[in-house]
């Protein structure tokens, strides 16, 4: 469980990218299933907050697989329910456009 608050919107996604840090990443993995992280869940998650704080928007699931170094295939092991989606919600940043 998360030890402090953090502002989200109505979908869950962190509002405040600085309210982020890896504690808070494994509370949002851990009520999406997701638990423990493991070092490829974080070089998803770390690439995803990476290109979120360099271009201000999400990669998308295509550049998520060609340039985070970890396969679509396996990205989808990794977040079962739409990685892009849940690797963003677990990186904190607002959800990546083309998202449902």
């Amino acid at each position: 469980m998360m030890s402090r608050a953090v502002d989200v919107d109505a979908e869950g996604f962190m509002t405040d990218a600085t309210q982020w840090d890896r504690d808070v990443a494994a509370a949002i993995a851990a009520e999406a299933g997701i638990s423990p992280l493991t070092d490829r869940h974080w070089q998803v998650v770390e690439f995803m907050r990476e290109r979120y704080l360099e271009s201000g928007s999400a990669p998308s699931i295509r550049t998520l697989g060609k340039a985070s170094g970890v396969p679509i295939k396996e990205l989808y092991e990794l977040f079962p329910k739409g990685p892009a989606k849940l690797a963003a919600k677990i990186a904190g940043i607002p959800k990546p456009r083309g998202c449902i």
